[in-house]
């Protein structure tokens, strides 16, 4: 992959051919690299995109996001644009459809999950509350700054907190990791390392 070579240093730093220095994960794929520089920490608060990230970290639960990055076109075909309203019409059909879907992650009880969360996004929306708004306020009231990869946490005490709250209103696959995975990726954290040219941007 001519101009995405990487060179590691011990931190968990990389120095690409731009001259930038990123994060570890990102590694040498130009996917990861496009993600790491425009997505991954921006504040997203918006409804809609923060249920499709929520259902999108519980698909990579046990695989690397790189896999769902690659099929997140797919993914959001074979669920309607995660519009919720939608998604919570989901019958056996459906889930068979899914199921059949090579774009995806073919995995039951993920896929159920989905159509679960949709319903608990309504359910949400009928009581007055608003999941970014929820989401958002489990955001921590002291900002981390990571120096090395080891200093990234895998959960916190609010995505603890933050997954008791999704799992009591009904969603599904909102574990304590899966729930900092999707603060680090909506902005609630920004857990780019010192020294990466996305800190603080």
């Amino acid at each position: 992959m001519t101009g995405t070579t990487a060179v590691t240093d011990d931190g968990g730093l990389l120095r690409h051919p731009d001259g930038r220095v990123r994060c570890w994960w990102c590694g040498r794929d130009p996917d990861y690299l496009v993600y790491h520089d425009t997505e991954w920490g921006v504040p997203v608060r918006d409804d809609r995109a923060v249920f499709e990230k929520l259902c999108l970290e519980g698909f990579q639960a046990g695989l690397s996001w790189l896999t769902i990055l690659r099929k997140r076109a797919a993914f959001r075909a074979a669920f309607a644009g995660f519009d919720p309203a939608i998604v919570a019409d989901f019958g056996d059909a459906e889930v068979a459809r899914l199921l059949a879907d090579p774009g995806i992650v073919r995995n039951r009880a993920k896929i159920e999950a989905t159509v679960a969360n949709a319903r608990a996004f309504l359910r949400l929306s009928e009581a007055g509350e608003r999941l970014g708004d929820l989401v958002w306020s489990f955001q921590p009231t002291s900002t981390s700054r990571p120096r090395r990869r080891d200093d990234v946490p895998a959960t916190t005490r609010e995505s603890v907190a933050l997954s008791h709250a999704l799992k009591a209103r009904g969603f599904r696959f909102v574990g304590p990791t899966t729930c900092y995975a999707t603060m680090q990726a909506l902005g609630l954290v920004d857990d780019h390392l010192e020294g990466c040219w996305r800190r603080g941007r």
